[in-house]
């Protein structure tokens, strides 16, 4: 491996190799704005497989992390609803980054600066193997999804709706 290609020791690579959990390094020409898309596209892979982490709160401005399908988006009001809330809603980017210590864009689910919260879409756990952030731009990486249950021992919800 080049000193181009080296994999960067994020937060949430040294979980992942902490934890021992096998995973593979996926990086890609990060565009700004671009989304679960532009990864898909540049890696050549379902985007539905892609694992966005979605940092949110509620009216207390307490947060929480939602697992997404890259191609599906949340519903804001399915999660209010099943956490007993009147609203909730995603987070200022730099709320998202002082909760977390990552960047909006390389967000991961992995090593974040303060134990949140974690919900997971029900039909991530049933895919093969998933692409979730590696902690940097333009970095995923491929693991599978028991991972996700091993590590964060998140809460399994059914609060995904059509589109990206």
């Amino acid at each position: 491996m080049t000193g181009k290609d080296k994999i960067p020791a994020t937060p949430a690579i040294r979980v992942l190799r902490d934890k021992r959990v096998p995973f593979s390094p996926h990086p890609y020409d990060y565009e700004e704005h671009g989304g679960t898309a532009v990864a898909a596209r540049a890696l050549r892979i379902d985007e539905h497989a892609v694992v966005k982490t979605i940092v949110m709160e509620d009216e207390k401005k307490n947060p929480f992390i939602v697992l997404m399908h890259g191609d599906r988006q949340v519903s804001t009001r399915n999660v209010a609803r099943l956490l007993g809330l009147r609203s909730v809603r995603t987070c200022d980017p730099k709320d998202a980054s002082r909760h977390t210590g990552y960047l909006v864009g390389g967000t991961s689910p992995f090593g974040t600066k303060k134990n949140l919260p974690v919900y997971i879409e029900e039909t991530i756990l049933g895919l093969p193997s998933i692409y979730i952030n590696g902690g940097k731009k333009g970095l995923l990486v491929e693991i599978k999804p028991q991972a996700l249950t091993d590590i964060l021992k998140p809460t399994v919800v059914n609060v995904a709706v059509a589109g990206a």
